[in-house]
């Protein structure tokens, strides 16, 4: 096993243990609930805007640790970004799941670029992109706690 693989599973196993923004957030403006109906992996993604920023996010929910990362990752990575750059963010990493990343996407990607590996595996792409579309579901919904479902 490469170093790399390693240490891309080490961050995958550490988000996972020790979910970043794992919790209700009572003061959100968006809420979307996300489902995997093939694995069973269920979350919650709650969004608070201030104008065009997301300035805080949260998530809660069960799924396996690919999911729980993945989740944990996209929060962090979210977080103080606009509308227009979380959208950003939802189609690069889109696109490294399905078809990897291209050598621009990998650098603008950051941590995220953990899940580059994960396209090998189709039936694990809707793990790691459940949260990612449970995110962009909250930013698309209306206002006041009411969001979309995402189904992967």
């Amino acid at each position: 096993m490469s170093s790399l693989t390693e240490l891309y599973q080490n961050v995958i196993l550490e988000h996972n243990r020790s979910p970043r923004n794992y919790r209700v957030m009572d003061d959100a403006d968006r809420q979307a609930e996300g489902n995997n109906p093939l694995c069973g992996d269920q979350l919650t993604v709650w969004l608070k805007l201030e104008g065009d920023v997301i300035s805080d996010v949260a998530f809660q929910g069960l799924g396996c640790a690919i999911s729980r990362a993945s989740a944990s990752l996209m929060t962090a990575a979210v977080k103080g970004k606009s509308r227009r750059e979380a959208e950003e963010l939802f189609e690069r990493f889109r696109g490294l799941v399905t078809g990897g990343p291209s050598p621009a996407d990998s650098e603008t990607l950051g941590k995220l670029a953990v899940f580059s590996g994960v396209s090998q595996y189709p039936t694990r792409v809707k793990c790691a992109s459940l949260p990612w579309h449970t995110m962009k579901a909250a930013l698309d919904g209306a206002e006041r706690r009411k969001g979309g479902t995402a189904e992967v």
